[in-house]
């Protein structure tokens, strides 16, 4: 029996090349995002986001939702509070601050996750964990402080960095809640948790509105359709197809690049030398947890649950 590695089939293939296009998809939305919110308030934008996201799985996975008992609706309303709470920090942050900054920011959660897990659930953590975090720490800060960033700046990188908090929180929410119950009906429970409370919170405060141009259309149905409800679909195809889960994670790390990539093609960011290197320095750390998985006691690695597309916007 041949002992070589073996052949990557093309269906393989195929799923890491969409693991790259949703990948892609993610980092633009940073942009499509902070040009829409100029134009339409923003809980009004992720309302009408999650909305149709959740119509879109719900159609889908009817039966399955249906068939979702009362602790998995618990399960996915805690699921939602989390991803509630993250978009909203997300795209408030992305008014305040780069699309460029957003996206390598939130990145960040992959490092907090564990960390996270060791301080909350007492998971034990390997120590490139905890480096990982220092470096990122510190390359967060470079990144913060670079091409004099006010007030206004620092105030959307901090929310943005409470966004991946939330989004860590989330992930080791969902790490639980998928061993119990179905993940496309917990999908489609979160997705229209964050929906339905953007809705009602925009309704209150008289923000509702109809989008009116195209770049408001353009940002939603690409958020709502594709990177929400395609993105989701997309990462578990691949993981069913032969890309192992690190393997996955690793190639969904390169959002905060795509991310950097796009604010410069498409609104012009430049950043100083010390920003690149903050930025390098966070992507560094997030490719190296991924490389380096932690153990759980559960042997469950985040990037293992399926869940919807967080480090997007």
């Amino acid at each position: 029996m041949s002992m070589t590695a073996p052949t990557r089939t093309r269906s393989s293939l195929f799923a890491e090349f969409g693991l790259i296009g949703i990948a892609a998809v993610w980092g633009l939305t940073f942009v499509m995002v902070q040009d829409a919110i100029a134009l339409i308030p923003a809980l009004t934008f992720l309302a009408y986001r999650f909305l149709i996201a959740t119509a879109v799985v719900a159609l889908i996975f009817h039966k399955r939702l249906r068939a979702l008992s009362r602790d998995g609706w618990r399960a996915g309303a805690l699921m939602g509070v989390f991803l509630t709470s993250g978009y909203i920090a997300q795209t408030l942050g992305l008014e305040r601050t780069s699309a460029s900054n957003a996206g390598f920011i939130t990145g960040l959660f992959v490092v907090l996750t564990p960390i996270f897990g060791a301080i909350f659930l007492r998971h034990p953590v390997g120590r490139q964990a905890w480096v990982a975090a220092l470096v990122s720490a510190f390359g967060l800060f470079l990144l913060s402080s670079s091409g004099g960033a006010g007030e206004g700046r620092l105030g959307g990188d901090a929310l943005v960095f409470l966004c991946a908090c939330s989004f860590a929180f989330h992930i080791l929410v969902t790490a639980s809640a998928v061993e119990k119950h179905d993940v496309t009906a917990l999908l489609a429970v979160q997705l229209g948790v964050c929906g339905t409370f953007c809705f009602l919170v925009a309704l209150v405060a008289g923000d509702l509105e109809i989008p009116r141009s195209a770049v408001e259309w353009n940002a939603l149905l690409v958020t709502a359709f594709i990177a929400s409800a395609l993105g989701f679909f997309v990462q578990t195809y691949a993981q069913q197809h032969g890309a192992s889960p690190a393997r996955t994670a690793l190639i969904l790390a390169s959002e905060p690049a795509f991310a950097g990539l796009f604010a410069y093609l498409l609104n012009d960011e430049s950043r100083t030398l010390t920003g690149w290197l903050g930025a390098g320095l966070i992507v560094a750390a997030i490719v190296g947890v991924e490389l380096l998985p932690y153990v759980r006691p559960n042997k469950v690695h985040p990037e293992d649950v399926p869940q919807p597309p967080l480090p997007e916007t």
